[in-house]
């Protein structure tokens, strides 16, 4: 695709990109003494769908789909933006499965936009015609119903479907074509695993496990991870501070919310430099992953101050924005 085509989009993106919420404007929400203060000020912002009795979760979906219906309505090739909707595809059929196989029907489990949607979603898994998903999904699909029919085990289900989903993330980023969106893909597969040795290590688990869960990637090895892993969080440490995820491992060691919080922060730092950019997709895909930072960063914020947590608890939890 020539790279012409991203000109108006990108110019779309740049103007857009002067609402996006600032550190300045972070630290006022911060400062609020109530929720509904900082409610009010991201109302004042635009955030949310205008009724003064909106729900925090409620804003939060609202800015979410506010966000992808920008990339739907600038972007001249959806399909290089899989690789962010490949998660959301998956966490739908596990939800599916899940709904199926216990007989539960939870509300409110599906993520909008996807290429499948959740009451589909629904009816695929319930008349098991796994082959109407697309991609690599109807195998993983098959094998997961399955297992958890007759294991019962979540957990199992669980790992099979998002080892799938980083797997597609990767493939995804492969066959996008644009270098930007194939680094970004390897260093979520990256930074998934690892948060998968750190996790495994702390619960004990087997390298057969930490393996069936881990995707390969670029960014790291799996079977150094798993080594590190199997030897404590301190190997992790070591192991990380010889890659290029080093800022990782200080992070680690400080606590697992500054782990979290470096893992965004990182992630933010590798697309600032698509502010420059002006005929590629990459501003495109800053822009979304800089909504869903902001988001996240939002909702730390507001259900921080709901449940009376400390402001120190609250801010060392807060991300770095994009602007």
């Amino acid at each position: 695709m020539s790279n012409t085509k991203y000109t108006y989009a990108v110019a779309r993106i740049r103007a857009l990109e002067t609402s996006l919420l600032t550190d300045g404007v972070i630290g006022q929400m911060l400062g609020c003494p109530t929720v509904e203060q900082a409610m009010q000020l991201l109302m004042e912002k635009g955030w949310g769908s205008g009724t003064s009795e909106e729900k925090i979760e409620d804003m939060l979906a609202c800015e979410e789909q506010k966000a992808w219906r920008v990339i739907q309505d600038t972007a001249p090739d959806m399909k290089v933006f899989d690789v962010l909707s490949c998660p959301r595809l998956y966490h739908n059929l596990k939800a599916a499965v899940k709904a199926v196989c216990t007989g539960s029907h939870v509300k409110d489990i599906f993520y909008d936009g996807c290429s499948v949607s959740g009451e589909e979603m629904m009816r695929i898994v319930e008349n098991k015609e796994f082959d109407r998903l697309p991609g690599r999904m109807p195998g993983i699909a098959r094998e997961a119903f399955e297992t958890l029919l007759h294991t019962g085990d979540g957990q199992l289900c669980d790992v099979m479907i998002d080892r799938a989903a980083l797997e597609a993330v990767q493939e995804a980023g492969r066959q996008s074509g644009e270098t930007i969106i194939r680094e970004y893909a390897d260093t979520t597969v990256s930074i998934a695993d690892i948060k998968i040795a750190v996790r495994c290590s702390r619960t004990g688990k087997s390298a057969e496990f930490m393996r069936s869960a881990m995707a390969e990637c670029e960014g790291v090895s799996v079977d150094q991870l798993i080594r590190a892993a199997l030897s404590g969080e301190d190997e992790i440490i070591k192991y990380l501070e010889g890659t290029s995820y080093a800022g990782g491992a200080a992070a680690l060691a400080e606590s697992p919310s500054a782990f979290e919080r470096w893992c965004d922060d990182r992630m933010t730092e590798s697309m600032k430099p698509q502010k420059y950019e002006t005929f590629s997709v990459g501003p495109l895909l800053a822009y979304l992953l800089a909504r869903e930072n902001e988001i996240k960063t939002v909702r730390i914020i507001l259900t921080g101050k709901q449940n009376s947590f400390p402001d120190d608890a609250i801010r060392e939890r807060v991300r770095e924005m994009y602007v």
